[in-house]
């Protein structure tokens, strides 16, 4: 791979990832004080992400594969996504911003595809290559934390009051136009499918690895894999309002720790996996969960501050050694001839299924402990999802006790 092409890619990751931390870790925050949002309208525009992934095996399967060349798709729905950036920002109600997001997060799921498919058609070996290209992405949602809370100061409670969190969306939105038109410049990757071949449903959903669930263990893990979504939902939905909320400085900045701990645990995934194997690693990653929100029910934004940073920064632990390790543990279950369809049967299941109930559950749990007043019970919003992944854990514990190589043993 040469200079510039490595160049365009890394910028096209960075810019990828910019635009979706600029707003989504916020969206909490804005939904509550602009737009006045209970928990369960909250939960309804987080889970548009979820109907997201859902719908986007469908626009790369019957559309992106077949027709046309994936950095096209790229800028063409990144120019769409920036009008209706434009639209979201300018949004004063609920009902007016649902529609907007929902059709914003179903035109945006598939470009984390096409990113990928644009990047490894330019690799020769993208095993060693991809992570040197994908840790641009990493940087560019912390940057965008960064700005906002550091430069802009759209999160300071002044910011949050003025109602200057709508601006994220700006910010997005003009940086989503850039990348549209910076897309077309994108090395060509042509479809991956003849045109007169036949896709089958089955194919683009993964449906031919169900077959996998037969096995027990992968049973337990795919249904584990579901469950742990719920809390996992708490933190995208809660986490940047619950800081705001207490009064944590740069809360958004802060939060960027998280996606830094991603980047370093991802480095220690091989060591670990190989060393301890898939039952442990994906166990550590489960009670990470149940820690760090523990961690946020009996922290606070004074002396106890330090509990809120431990959390966040156990980010890297929770999304890594869970997903990750799982990632790993399904393509070697799932042998070369489902591999695929192992993957996005489990991408279904997780950031589809599982993030859709638990976006549900985490806004329902947000109304009930929410007082007349206003008033936000955090330690009980916390300690719920803390609970939740402890169940996870232990049944995954006593459950699971696949002890082959295979599995016990990164490849």
């Amino acid at each position: 791979m040469n200079t510039i092409t490595r160049f365009k890619l890394s910028t096209m990751m960075f810019l990828e990832f910019f635009i979706w931390g600029a707003w989504f870790v916020t969206l909490g925050t804005f939904l509550a004080n602009n737009l006045k949002a209970t928990g369960a309208e909250t939960g309804a525009v987080f889970s548009t992400q979820s109907w997201g992934a859902i719908i986007a095996p469908f626009i790369i399967g019957l559309i992106a594969d077949r027709y046309f060349n994936a950095e096209k798709i790229l800028g063409v729905l990144h120019i769409i996504g920036a009008i209706l950036m434009y639209q979201m920002y300018n949004a004063t109600d609920v009902s007016v911003f649902y529609p907007y997001v929902l059709a914003y997060m179903i035109l945006f799921m598939p470009t984390l595809a096409l990113v990928n498919s644009v990047s490894f058609n330019q690799m020769q070996d993208p095993e060693k290559e991809f992570a040197n290209i994908r840790v641009f992405g990493t940087i560019g949602w912390i940057v965008a934390g960064l700005l906002i809370s550091y430069a802009f100061h759209w999160d300071s409670p002044e910011g949050i009051q003025s109602g200057l969190l709508k601006s994220t969306f700006l910010m997005a939105g003009i940086v989503s136009l850039g990348l549209g038109l910076f897309s077309f410049t994108l090395p060509a990757t042509p479809p991956k499918i003849a045109k007169g071949e036949k896709i089958k449903v089955s194919d683009i959903l993964g449906l031919d690895a169900l077959k996998l669930l037969k096995d027990k263990n992968f049973a337990v893990f795919f249904i584990s894999s579901i469950l742990i979504c719920i809390p996992l939902a708490f933190y995208y939905q809660n986490a940047g309002l619950f800081l705001a909320d207490i009064k944590v400085e740069n809360p958004t900045g802060k939060m960027a720790i998280g996606q830094v701990s991603e980047a370093l645990f991802l480095l220690a995934i091989p060591v670990f996996f190989s060393k301890y194997g898939f039952k442990k690693t994906i166990l550590v990653g489960m009670l990470a969960w149940a820690i760090r929100y523990v961690l946020f029910a009996f922290g606070n934004a004074g002396d106890l501050s330090f509990m809120l940073l431990i959390g966040i920064a156990l980010h890297g632990v929770c999304y890594d050694f869970f997903f990750v390790s799982g990632q790993i543990y399904t393509n070697s279950k799932a042998g070369e001839k489902f591999k695929s369809a192992a993957q996005g049967l489990i991408t279904l299941a997780t950031y589809g299924v599982g993030m859709l109930i638990g976006f549900a559950v985490a806004g329902k749990i947000s109304d009930a402990y929410k007082s007349a007043e206003g008033v936000m019970d955090w330690k009980m919003v916390w300690i719920i999802p803390a609970g939740i992944a402890a169940v996870v854990f232990l049944l995954f514990a006593v459950l699971f006790n696949d002890k082959s190589k295979s599995e016990t043993v990164a490849a």
